[in-house]
């Protein structure tokens, strides 16, 4: 039975965001811009995304006030807005017609044929923005909206010209069941955000039913057993890639160049269509370009297109990102804060041959690090070097009465330190030339490169 659902933009003029600023508002605000409805926006903290949102001539409000919302006939604002927000309280109390960003986001999918929706615990933002680089190069002009920065567009956005709209679709607190998937990509399925899922079968049962709600097709990794769990009961066709015999689309011959990239010649079925080389590194990027070959391909790309074009990507903002050299030391940046994402990227830095590897961690959320605290401490005694930060809880209190010392005391050799000054300063002091350090985690602690830069 198919889903009857509200045109939440049917005679919509005039749209206000509240927190605008925000990484996955602006897409958002572009793609209606681009439509010709009339945006305004308001924010408390000055970001490089605002200075975008500025340059397509989006009037924006510098701080909350309810002032800010007169005219408009549709307010959306992000999860993250309090709800005692003046702006959010005085939109309430409007006429206007008022969304949280995924609704909003949901809405916008059902205005495209062809949403291609990549969802998975791990590799969203990399696959994404890799689908999207791979697209725009073969002429196939998609509209994007990325949970990363795509740095040859400089942003984690696009409007594009074609009917194809690919998505990185999340799936904390649901939030991707509320998009409305031609194609659904699946690349992996792990325990996560288990404060609200309580456990790894609710998490394949929300990813089955995102699965059941594609349209066309799913595209699945055939080497993930939870990811094959969430098939149960889907009715579309099911493509699988993977690098066992029974895939689909295959990796076969899977070598690595200099320890850091690598490429394998592609199969469907017993077909050889082409040779991939990848350009971002890690082992785990094979099975996320086998999705995204799969996924390109059901687009119009071919095969020679795919052979030419997937090295032009060399990662997503944030994702592995190489930011400078400091005293004869490089550092970087990544996202990763799940231990199946730090071990993805440790592996790969400790085969990139620097003399000693730094992991400067921040763990997120109170939940996650005391219910994997073993994984984190596990997957943190890689390398060379271990610091590890303050707890960010971001959206929870600290209910569980863990600290950074009950992390920091299970990795061997590894120091425990409170502020970003202090784990800067510690760096700078013993970081040698030839070392590779790495920040990681998805809350602030990015700004520890920076301060290591800077100083």
């Amino acid at each position: 039975m198919s889903v009857i659902y509200e045109d939440l933009l049917k005679d919509k003029r005039h749209i206000h965001f509240i927190g605008i600023g925000g990484s996955g508002m602006f897409p958002l605000a572009q793609i209606l811009h681009d439509k010709g409805y009339y945006i305004t926006g308001s924010d408390n903290n000055e970001t490089d995304t605002l200075k975008l949102v500025r340059s397509l001539g989006i009037p924006v409000f510098f701080g909350h006030d309810p002032k800010n919302i007169k005219g408009a006939d549709l307010i959306v604002h992000t999860a993250a807005i309090m709800k005692d927000n003046v702006e959010l309280v005085a939109a309430k109390a409007s006429s206007a017609r008022v969304v949280e960003r995924s609704v909003l986001l949901g809405s916008i999918s059902r205005k495209y044929s062809n949403a291609v929706c990549v969802c998975g615990t791990h590799g969203k933002t990399t696959s994404t923005a890799m689908l999207t680089q791979l697209l725009m190069d073969c002429g196939a002009d998609p509209t994007a909206i990325i949970g990363g920065r795509l740095p040859s567009i400089d942003s984690n956005g696009r409007v594009g010209a074609s009917d194809t709209l690919v998505v990185e679709s999340c799936e904390y607190v649901d939030t991707f069941l509320k998009l409305s998937p031609d194609i659904s990509v699946v690349l992996n399925i792990d325990e996560d955000h288990l404060e609200y899922f309580k456990n790894l079968d609710n998490i394949i049962r929300s990813f089955n039913t995102f699965n059941k709600m594609a349209s066309k097709m799913v595209i699945v990794n055939g080497d993930d057993q939870n990811a094959m769990r969430s098939l149960d009961g889907v009715e579309k066709p099911i493509v699988t890639c993977g690098e066992g015999e029974d895939c689909e689309y295959r990796a076969v011959d899977v070598t690595c160049k200099n320890n850091v990239f690598f490429e394998y010649d592609l199969y469907h079925r017993q077909a050889r269509l082409c040779h991939i080389s990848l350009g971002v590194p890690g082992r785990h990027n094979v099975h996320n370009s086998l999705l995204v070959c799969a996924a390109a391909l059901q687009c119009g790309v071919t095969p020679s297109q795919l052979e030419e074009h997937i090295g032009n990507f060399r990662g997503a903002g944030r994702r592995f990102e190489f930011l400078g050299e400091v005293n004869g030391f490089t550092v970087a940046d990544d996202y990763a804060h799940h231990p199946a994402e730090l071990e993805a990227t440790l592996s790969t830095a400790m085969q990139m041959g620097y003399r000693q590897v730094w992991a400067v961690f921040q763990p997120f959320t109170y939940s996650r690090t005391s219910i994997l605290l073993d994984d984190f401490a596990r997957v943190l005694s890689m390398p060379d070097r271990a610091v590890i930060t303050e707890i960010m809880g971001a959206r929870e209190i600290n209910t569980y009465g863990i600290k950074a010392t009950d992390l920091s005391s299970k990795i061997p050799g590894s120091v425990q330190l409170d502020t970003f000054e202090q784990v800067a300063d510690y760096v700078l002091k013993n970081a040698q030339p030839g070392d590779l350090v790495l920040t990681l985690g998805c809350g602030d602690v990015y700004k520890i490169a920076k301060l290591l830069l800077k100083k």
